[in-house]
């Protein structure tokens, strides 16, 4: 037993708080959400079972479809944004540009908006889309004689879309260009020597190259535009009249601003299973098994 607990000692330690922080943090909140769905806690903060009724008010919940059709128009373009921008990004700063420094200073430039804090990202899409005369946008269309708009109460799902996608860009931009990198020089070289066209170097060399990591982030993004309604309540707050509410800011309104915790928590579970079931379509669509399974070259 000595000898076992020696052998666990060092990855305990190193590896303990982590754990710690993870279970608190991530797998006990699950757990909290969970239980919370079936009940009817309120302000009251009573915990009273009441079964499957909050699972029944979310279907028979007049917005809900409104809000589902949202999260999905929400999801799939903004995705596209941050998968195949990125990935544009990413070519463009490291084949297409081959000063290093110019590439570095170009990526450094775009990540600056996703080191900056939401509420400073936000004013500036705020400023952007003002409805006053002072709006860029506005402005632009004063040079044209025009008459201002107003932009995020006429089209406010583009407005999210725009500003979640460019900033989520940035994110595939490094992990693309990182694995572009990676890639051999040789491949290159002989690939043009043999004739090959930008774009077949790019269709033949690169995106095979990069399947990985395009599966890693077209994931990952996935789940957090899933999971996160920052952007959209602090440019938005899901208005007007729910037309950019999406279901993680429903969860949200629900449970801390109308305090139905018990219904925003079953908002919550419902979007941990649609996660789940959009992980395992991606992963099947991404051939994660044939990606996991041992080269066939001898």
């Amino acid at each position: 037993m000595s000898t076992l607990l020696r052998k666990w000692q060092l990855p305990f330690l190193m590896l303990g708080p982590f754990i710690i922080l993870i279970s608190l943090f991530f797998f006990l909140p699950v757990v909290l959400i969970t239980v919370l769905a079936f009940t009817g806690m309120d302000s009251s903060m009573q915990w009273a079972f009441n079964g499957l009724s909050n699972f029944k008010h979310f279907i028979n919940d007049p917005n809900i479809w409104h809000i589902l059709r949202n999260t999905f128009t929400y999801v799939f373009f903004t995705l596209l944004i941050n998968v195949f921008f990125g990935l544009v990004l990413g070519i463009l700063t490291t084949y297409f540009i081959q000063k290093e420094s110019v590439g570095l200073l170009f990526r450094t430039l775009w990540m600056l908006p996703r080191i900056t804090p939401p509420v400073v990202y936000v004013l500036l899409w705020l400023w952007f889309f003002d409805p006053s005369q002072y709006g860029v946008l506005n402005s632009i269309r004063a040079l044209m004689h025009l008459s201002p708009v107003k932009w995020l109460a006429s089209n406010p799902m583009t407005a999210i879309i725009l500003a979640n996608g460019l900033i989520g860009a940035s994110y595939g931009m490094i992990i693309f260009s990182s694995a572009i990198k990676s890639i051999p020089g040789d491949l290159f070289q002989a690939a043009r020597v043999d004739g090959a066209s930008q774009w077949a170097i790019i269709k033949d060399i690169i995106i095979p190259a990069v399947r990985w990591p395009l599966m890693f982030v077209t994931l990952w993004q996935l789940l957090s535009l899933l999971t996160s309604y920052e952007y959209i309540l602090l440019l938005t707050k899901g208005g007007p009249l729910y037309s950019s509410e999406v279901l993680a800011l429903y969860s949200y309104h629900k449970a801390f601003q109308n305090f139905e915790y018990g219904y925003g928590s079953a908002l919550a579970l419902v979007l941990v299973v649609v996660a789940l079931i959009m992980s395992a379509i991606l992963l099947k669509i991404f051939g994660m098994n044939k990606l996991m399974g041992s080269s066939r070259i001898e």
